[in-house]
């Protein structure tokens, strides 16, 4: 994949929003082709940006860090 995008699981700080859109730009730029869209695709890739934003966060949100255990419940109900 792109070599640019970092590891955003880490325990001693829990990745910003920035860094979550800036993965998600360079994971939707190497998936379309686009380093910048045309005019008529550009709400396409906006939208994807967003999509793949809100699908990290949630998924970096579920994670259990190695040393921290969150009982299965908890994990479940963060997930929704």
């Amino acid at each position: 994949m792109c070599r640019s995008i970092k590891t955003l699981r880490r325990a001693e700080a829990p990745a910003t929003d920035i860094e979550v859109r800036e993965a998600a730009l360079q994971f939707v730029r190497k998936v379309s082709g686009y380093r910048q869209p045309s005019r008529a695709n550009a709400a396409a890739f906006e939208q994807a940006v967003d999509d793949v934003a809100l699908a990290a966060r949630k998924l970096l949100d579920a994670l259990v860090l190695p040393g921290k255990r969150v009982p299965s419940g908890e994990r479940l109900s963060r997930l929704k």
